[in-house]
């Protein structure tokens, strides 16, 4: 280990110590609470993942109740937090590792499971094991860039393979979990990508871009994809308590499974009513600004159900539905 990488390490795992944020997967070495936490922060930040993972361990407290539920009992667990691909991964990797006799105890095999990338796998072995492998996600990407002053793009996937081979080497192998949620918490909480608060950054002697005055400039990412703006109307239909849903299918592309509100084109013969509100909602480079109308439907063909409010808990429903039934919710009585 070179002298500035060791200074490096130090240097973040002192700051570390000193005070981090109180994430719950941080209380545990047990490596299903660790993967769970990981696959769900996974395109999705830390906070907002925090209620998921609680309710989720209290329904599910081990990989043996994942790998026995339903799909349709994950998926509504999981709904509201995006990216539903990766809970039928959870599913799928949770029966293999019950059928394996338990969970995998080295990188290789829990790179092999569903949903697991280099990331992920890197993080459980190290925080659960002890192992030593560095992590490298968008946020260790660009403490990376600017550290090293490395101009390179990181969309690239030569750029983030040396930038993995770098950052082991920064890895200290007695501490890798510690060492690795530091180099974390250092991009999520002080190198922000637009604003960095150098002032306040452990590494701000040992950062290149920062000495060169370039920490607005890096890291450089050059593909970027162009945003999408579409304009859509859910129908809010009600019938003696209950609100209609469609449910997609199962070889759908986007969310397969799930019930959502419907959408004209899902019911032709619609009477389309009063305005109820409009809202806007995020995927990846999509962003929809979306109308909900209540409606009435005089008929319905195939994948459509009547559900009461209650039971809408118990369904994989989609966050797009929760956030129009919430405009559409009727005035309370008197």
């Amino acid at each position: 280990m070179a002298a500035r990488d060791r200074v490096i390490a130090a240097r973040l795992l002192a700051w570390y110590d000193a005070g981090h944020r109180d994430l719950p997967w941080r209380r545990t070495r047990d490596p299903y609470r660790i993967w769970v936490a990981e696959i769900m922060t996974q395109q999705t930040r830390a906070q907002t993942a925090i209620p998921y993972y609680r309710k989720f361990l209290k329904r599910f407290p081990r990989v043996e109740s994942v790998a026995a539920a339903p799909e349709d009992d994950v998926l509504a667990l999981w709904s509201g937090l995006g990216y539903y691909s990766r809970a039928r991964h959870l599913k799928r990797a949770a029966e293999q590792i019950v059928a394996a006799g338990g969970f995998p105890r080295d990188y290789e095999a829990i790179r092999a499971l569903p949903g697991v990338g280099d990331y992920t796998a890197a993080a459980i072995a190290s925080m659960a094991f002890g192992l030593p492998h560095a992590v490298v996600d968008g946020n260790v990407l660009r403490v990376m860039a600017r550290v090293e002053n490395d101009p390179a793009d990181i969309a690239s996937a030569r750029t983030r393979t040396r930038f993995r081979a770098v950052a082991q080497g920064w890895l200290d192998g007695k501490r890798p979990g510690a060492f690795n949620q530091a180099l974390m918490e250092l991009g999520a909480t002080v190198c922000l990508p637009r604003k960095p608060l150098c002032p306040v950054c452990p590494l701000a002697s040992a950062c290149r871009a920062r000495l060169a005055g370039a920490e607005s400039q890096i890291p450089v990412k050059l593909r970027r994809r162009e945003v999408e703006r579409i304009q859509a109307t859910l129908l809010v239909v009600r019938r003696g308590g209950k609100v209609l849903l469609h449910r997609r299918a199962v070889t759908a592309g986007r969310m397969p499974g799930f019930w959502e509100l419907p959408a004209p084109e899902d019911l032709p013969a619609a009477r389309a009513g009063k305005f109820l509100g409009e809202f806007r909602h995020s995927i990846t480079h999509h962003r929809y600004t979306i109308q909900v109308r209540a409606a009435s439907a005089p008929r319905l063909g195939e994948g459509f159900g009547w559900f009461s409010i209650e039971r809408l808990g118990e369904i994989p429903l989609s966050a797009t539905a929760r956030k129009a039934l919430v405009l559409g919710r009727p005035a309370p009585a008197g």
